[in-house]
């Protein structure tokens, strides 16, 4: 009687395990073929670098790999962009969120999250180098660019409006020219968005 009881137990897990596996196939066929999740970074060695547009940072960040291959949100290291005025740069404590743990695929990215590490390990020590990233993009100081309205007016995507495609960038240089006004004022004149001069000037 007891082996009776057993096997039985054993065969309304197995048909109840098998319900399941049934159920979730045909919900993923009902849902169609996926689409490709990311889009693969370019393989680069480090001599490939010096080809490359825009200002050599003190770690070589791959914006393609990370945002385009990883689907890394913008708003992941740019915290405070649909908050505040300014997105902010990504602390060293962002990196080391994850690189703690990930130690690159290539000899090029271990190398470089090497480098990152030391900054993490020298930050305290007063005579150390710190980790300053070379800006990209500067407004001129009369000028105003809220970063939060134009996030809650277009949404998160609206940073490739004005620096590109960052997600195929391996290193992220100047797009757009972002201290001409006219292409400001061309990006509100599309939107149908206040031109007064009061908008950016105040």
């Amino acid at each position: 009687m007891r082996k009776f009881a057993v096997l039985g137990t054993i065969a309304a897990v197995s048909l109840a395990a098998g319900a399941l596996l049934i159920g979730r196939t045909m919900t993923a066929q009902q849902a169609g073929p996926s689409a490709p999740d990311s889009v693969a970074a370019v393989r680069l060695a480090p001599g490939d670098t010096a080809a490359l547009k825009g200002p050599r940072q003190p770690v070589f960040f791959r914006h393609d790999l990370h945002s385009g291959q990883y689907k890394i949100s913008c708003q992941y290291c740019h915290s405070s962009v649909g908050l505040a005025s300014e997105p902010g740069i990504p602390s060293l404590q962002s990196c080391m969120g994850c690189h703690q743990y990930i130690s690159g695929s290539d000899s090029t990215g271990r190398g470089e999250i090497q480098k990152l590490r030391q900054f993490w390990t020298d930050r305290e020590k007063p005579d150390a180098p710190k980790l300053e990233w070379v800006r990209i993009h500067t407004l001129a100081r009369h000028a105003h660019f809220p970063h939060m309205r134009h996030i809650q007016a277009m949404g998160p995507t609206a940073c490739g409006t004005c620096h590109g495609d960052v997600a195929r960038m391996p290193q992220v240089f100047e797009v757009n020219n972002v201290n001409n006004m006219g292409f400001c004022i061309n990006c509100h004149q599309e939107r149908n968005q206040s031109r007064d001069c009061s908008v950016c000037h105040y």
